[in-house]
């Protein structure tokens, strides 16, 4: 059985940035190799792609479109298309050329959206279509997102419609897939996100405090918060939350870190930090790379804290426990977890558990077992080729 992980046009793969669909490609890759799978990436041609041994066939796209865009824009969207267009051109070329059933395994609405549009059904039968819902927006109550679905994720809609195999990351998206675009519940599938418990670990105590005096923060206490600077993120209700108790605890310091989608956003931060005289305890650490670097962060911290609004399963939540951080977390984001966070459902309880994380409280939950035994990616690529082979 040949597999073909289908790179989404957004960044290059490996990814470079926090573009988490794109590491979830480039992981769950590693690890059916180490299975010794039949498995290659088909991705956006790249200029300046990070040196890697992962088997990757390129689209080509005109050098327009081959710089990285995280503005999310009409040049973004355009970028899809034209990537998507030329995806369906080489999927065609290759099952074609294909004498075994493969699979073809998207991660974007754009992608099989237009390789439904453009080609055949003859030739799609060749290939066993999975689909993996990354989407954050099914997450929610229906009434809340049925007018957005139909203005902005209709592709979306074709896809999960016409996919052989449909992936999930949680119970209410299957929930809104059968009663409201009639789904065959037996089509859908329900899988994990994972994490690379070799590059998001603990580091000694050594190790973290001479990171912490190279960033001369070895004095202070870290809240630490990861995810594109936009407001579905909440980096400013984190900062509105946190207001009274940084003004009163000056060893204490908020960092957040993440590509800025909305600078009017980024700005209001600042605002709210200035206003309330915190901006030297307000601190943004820019985008980082995933891997090292980032795991380095997580480990100076002290407190890893995730507030978004919506969430599909959010990959840095399990990569900040993998990293042995204490987590506090959001009663609205929707995890299978056991162990390893902390939940809050009111600002005051919101404060209260992040205080008791920076004062050590022992009743804290920062036990990563649950991570490390279930969600490890080659657990999770494990469950992926169980459900690929039995539908093969």
């Amino acid at each position: 059985m040949k597999i073909y992980e289908i790179g989404t046009g957004y960044t290059p793969i490996p990814a470079q940035m926090g573009a988490a669909t794109e590491i979830i490609v480039e992981e769950l890759t590693t690890s059916f190799m180490k299975m010794g799978e039949d498995v290659e990436i088909i991705d956006i041609a790249a200029d300046c792609r990070a040196e890697n041994s992962l088997p990757i066939t390129e689209v080509k796209v005109p050098s327009a479109f081959r710089k990285n865009d995280v503005s999310l824009g009409i040049v973004h969207k355009l970028k899809r298309v034209v990537y998507s267009v030329k995806l369906a051109s080489k999927l065609k070329k290759i099952l074609k050329k294909t004498d075994e059933k493969v699979v073809l395994h998207f991660h974007n609405q754009y992608n099989m959206f237009f390789f439904l549009k453009l080609s055949s059904k003859k030739l799609r039968k060749k290939a066993l279509l999975a689909y993996t819902v990354h989407s954050y927006i099914w997450g929610t109550q229906w009434e809340k997102i049925e007018g957005t679905i139909k203005k902005k994720y209709f592709q979306e809609v074709s896809c999960v419609q016409n996919a052989d195999m449909v992936l999930v990351l949680n119970d209410i998206t299957t929930d809104h897939f059968v009663k409201h675009l009639s789904v065959d519940k037996n089509r859908i599938v329900k899988v994990n996100n994972g994490v690379n418990i070799d590059k998001y670990s603990p580091l000694s105590k050594e190790k973290i405090e001479e990171i912490k005096k190279s960033m001369k923060l070895q004095d202070k206490k870290i809240i630490f918060q990861v995810g594109s600077v936009c407001d579905r993120k909440n980096q400013l209700g984190s900062v509105r939350m946190l207001c009274d108790y940084l003004k009163s605890h000056k060893d204490v310091i908020y960092m957040y870190a993440g590509g800025i989608i909305d600078s009017e956003y980024k700005n209001s931060i600042d605002s709210l930090a200035a206003d309330n005289n915190i901006s030297e305890q307000v601190i943004y650490a820019g985008e980082l790379a995933p891997g090292k670097q980032l795991n380095e962060y997580y480990n100076i911290a002290d407190c890893s804290v995730f507030t978004s609004n919506l969430e599909a399963f959010g990959l840095v939540i399990i990569e900040a426990i993998s990293s042995g951080t204490p987590v506090v977390l959001s009663n609205n984001l929707m995890f299978n977890l056991s162990s390893g966070y902390n939940i809050y459902h009111s600002d005051e309880e919101f404060v209260s558990l992040v205080d008791k994380v920076l004062g050590g409280e022992k009743s804290i939950s920062s036990d990563n077992k649950d991570v490390l035994d279930t969600f490890s990616w080659d657990t999770v690529a494990k469950d992926y080729l169980e459900k690929f082979k039995s539908a093969i």
